[in-house]
């Protein structure tokens, strides 16, 4: 089982399989490299280098009492690509994973990068004056409580039913993956705090490589317009919305999802 240390001493496992362009996966909230293993067929057989990452307090990695922000995150992704020597690496994040890949890029900039793609992540959770496409009912006068209510980690009632937790294990599992799991616990209620209080548009706006943004139709969390409006602060970002796919459009709409990923990724050559 692949595992690397970074510089603040955690352990992250990671999965690579393949050759060709590296596609690096980076999972959401509470989600495991295997959350991604309905996209590993489709791009090995596709022909490309298939890295998928456990984040810290996530699936086999480290859990420790340290390091949950999204600046660290950021950082990690940073030191995996450093462990593996990858470079025009295509990184895809979904959720909180798209928010380390901001993370990253604000950090380090693209140097490494042939290109991003996001899979439903507003880049401002937040609702302000100039953003009304964050989470459903969060606002800065709430900002500081809003995710305390355990409920709200799910939603608050937008969007499509979230898929049956054995029915998405069955899946993954027979893609090849160990399952479906969360790891979402109190103690990672202060990665997600700072998750929510971030803002990355002016990171969106300085990419210089192209990136893909993608919006689930039927997102438990906001606005599918946020894909737009988020393309729409780079001129080397795209957008596109999958019909009747929720927040997890990866798992929700496979097919779909991967169709766009190889398309965006078949661009770049």
């Amino acid at each position: 089982m692949p595992r690397f240390t970074t510089t603040d001493d955690v352990g992250l496992h990671y999965y690579d399989e393949g050759d060709g362009r590296p596609v690096v996966l980076i999972p959401g909230y509470g989600a495991s490299a295997d959350d991604w293993a309905l996209q590993w067929g489709a791009l090995r057989a596709s022909g490309y280098r298939v890295v998928s990452l456990d984040r810290r307090w996530a699936g086999s990695s480290d859990r420790p009492p340290y390091g949950l922000r999204m600046a660290r995150g950021g950082k990690d992704v940073q030191e995996l690509l450093g462990h593996l020597d990858l470079t025009d690496v295509l990184l895809v994040g979904q959720s909180m994973g798209a928010g380390h890949i901001w993370a990253y890029a604000g950090l380090f900039g693209c140097e490494r990068l042939a290109g991003i793609v996001t899979v439903d992540q507003s880049p401002c959770m937040v609702n302000r004056p100039d953003w009304e496409y964050g989470f459903y009912g969060l606002t800065m006068a709430n900002l500081g409580t809003f995710f305390l209510d355990p409920a709200n980690v799910l939603g608050t009632g937008h969007g499509r039913a979230w898929p049956d937790p054995a029915e998405l294990d069955a899946r993954i599992r027979a893609a090849g993956g160990k399952g479906a799991g969360s790891d979402i616990t109190p103690d990672t209620y202060p990665l997600m705090f700072d998750h929510a209080c971030q803002d990355w548009r002016d990171v969106v706006a300085r990419i210089t490589v192209p990136a893909l943004i993608l919006a689930g139709a039927e997102s438990q969390f906001w606005p599918a317009e946020h894909a737009a409006a988020t393309a729409g602060l780079s001129p080397l970002a795209s957008s596109a919305v999958v019909p009747g796919a929720g927040h997890p459009a990866h798992t929700d709409a496979p097919d779909e999802v991967n169709g766009l990923l190889l398309g965006f990724a078949s661009s770049l050559r």
